[in-house]
C-alpha cells in the first residue's frame, strides 16, 4: 500500500508563545494518536524554537480529515501568529515508514512550500523552507492508539 506522509517545520518567534504552542501540539497529538488512518509519526527539534514533524497516514484522505478537524484545526489560525518560519511538504507515494531527520529535510528542502505567517523572518520572506539547515534531533515517536 502507498502511504501519504506530511512533514512540518515552525519556528516560534518569540519565547512568550512557547507554553500555548506546546498545550496545543500535546492536544494535537492526542487527536493524532486516535485518528483514523494514522500509521505512525515523530516530533524533531531544531534550533532556536524550531519544531518538526513528520507523519505517515494511510491515504491523503485520512491527513486532510484530521488537519480539518479538532484540536489541530484550533491550533492552526494561532500558528499566523506565533511562528515566523512554517513550511511544509506532503509526500504522496511514501513508504509506511517515517523517513528519517536527513531525508524529512531533504524531502522539504526539495518539494515543500511556504505556510503563511503574519511576521516572517527575512529567511521566510525570501521564500526559504528549511534556512537553518541544521539537522532536527529526533524527538519521540508518535503511534496511534487502536480502540
Amino acid at each position: 500500500m502507498t502511504a501519504t506522509a506530511s512533514i512540518t517545520r515552525l519556528r516560534i518567534r518569540r519565547l512568550r508563545f512557547l507554553p500555548g504552542f506546546l498545550f496545543d501540539t500535546l492536544r494535537s497529538q492526542r487527536q493524532l494518536r486516535r485518528s483514523e488512518g494514522f500509521v505512525s509519526g515523530y516530533t524533531a527539534l531544531g534550533p532556536k524554537f524550531t519544531f518538526w514533524t513528520v507523519t505517515v497516514w494511510r491515504d491523503r484522505d485520512a491527513m486532510l480529515a484530521f488537519r480539518r478537524s479538532g484540536a489541530h484545526l484550533k491550533a492552526m489560525p494561532k500558528l499566523l501568529d506565533w511562528c515566523d518560519e512554517a513550511s511544509v511538504v506532503t509526500l504522496a507515494e511514501a513508504s509506511e515508514t517515517a523517513p528519517d531527520t536527513i531525508d524529512a529535510a531533504r524531502f522539504l528542502q526539495e518539494g515543500g512550500r511556504i505556510s503563511k505567517v503574519r511576521n516572517p523572518s527575512p529567511a521566510q520572506a525570501r521564500g526559504e523552507l528549511w534556512p537553518d539547515n541544521i539537522l532536527p534531533r529526533r524527538g519521540s515517536v508518535i503511534l496511534p492508539i487502536r480502540t
